[in-house]
């Protein structure tokens, strides 16, 4: 059964993804549709990038996945298939498909150009559909298009290393349902420059010395309750996806606040680690 994904900045108030959903169907009823998020934030290619980053590695080979963010063409912002890692990406040359795949060597890469195809300003629908539904019969990708070589990287959003390999200087690259902030700093990169020296990370005003392995590692439950650290209080963890993540343990964005709101943090913010 073919697997086709989607991952949009619609919402769901629209209709643009009850009409993308109903053109699968309509060209290939067996289809197994998964949503992977359609509120990515408007035009935001880096949290759309780090979403489905993170979410199609889980998925069986071969699947087709739909990226419907920034996908209006542009002679800067071609309609491409990618073919890396065993999985299809469809979508915009944003910028999205090479973070996705910023540390794997793309097999293929393929510049659409359906024929007979009308320009409009909803492209998801009109062309990364029939292409997805291309695919996903087993089509060859030599129909749809012809080879590409200009995959557009984004470079801004690299942490940087300063100040002598003593620091590393970041940003927030996304902000979770709990308000978890999100940088572009990964455990990787924090590991090769500490050296076995202490640190701190600092966020604004706030400083934190420890990276804990799981957002209950600040707990120290030798400890009295009482005297222990619990919900409302900061940390820092190597999240899941082995990205350095500012934490408010047991938040919620809509009752206490989060590490974004009580932290101060917002997307593309400095988040500093210093190596003591």
């Amino acid at each position: 059964m073919a697997i086709i994904t989607l991952t949009t900045d619609f919402g769901y108030k629209d209709h643009y993804v009850g009409a993308v959903k109903g053109a699968i169907l309509s060209s290939l009823p067996d289809a197994n549709i998964v949503d992977i998020s359609h509120n990515i934030s408007p035009f935001n290619v880096q949290e759309c990038a780090y979403i489905l980053k993170n979410a199609y590695q889980s998925f069986p080979k071969g699947s087709v996945h739909v990226v419907g963010v920034d996908s209006e063409i542009s002679p800067e912002n071609e309609h491409l298939v990618v073919w890396v890692d065993g999985h299809y990406f469809v979508g915009a040359n944003s910028g999205v498909i090479s973070l996705i795949t910023s540390e794997l060597q793309p097999e293929k890469i393929v510049e659409i150009n359906l024929p007979n195809s009308i320009q409009s300003s909803f492209p998801v629908l009109n062309i990364f559909i029939p292409v997805a539904c291309h695919i996903a019969r087993g089509g060859k990708l030599e129909v749809i298009g012809k080879p590409f070589e200009g995959l557009k990287e984004l470079r801004d959003f690299e942490p940087r290393v300063i100040n002598e390999g003593k620091t590393i200087s970041g940003n927030v690259i996304y902000i979770d349902n709990y308000g978890n902030v999100v940088t572009n700093i990964q455990k990787s990169l924090f590991e090769a420059y500490r050296n076995g020296r202490s640190f701190e990370i600092i966020a604004r005003t706030t400083k934190i010395k420890e990276v804990q392995q799981s957002y209950n590692g600040i707990i120290n439950y030798d400890l009295d309750r009482n005297q222990r650290k619990g919900p409302g209080d900061a940390l820092a963890l190597f999240n899941s996806a082995g990205y350095v993540e500012l934490a408010i343990y047991k938040s919620d964005l809509n009752s206490v606040g989060g590490a974004s709101t009580l932290l101060g943090l917002n997307y593309r913010d400095t988040v500093t680690i210093n190596f003591l």
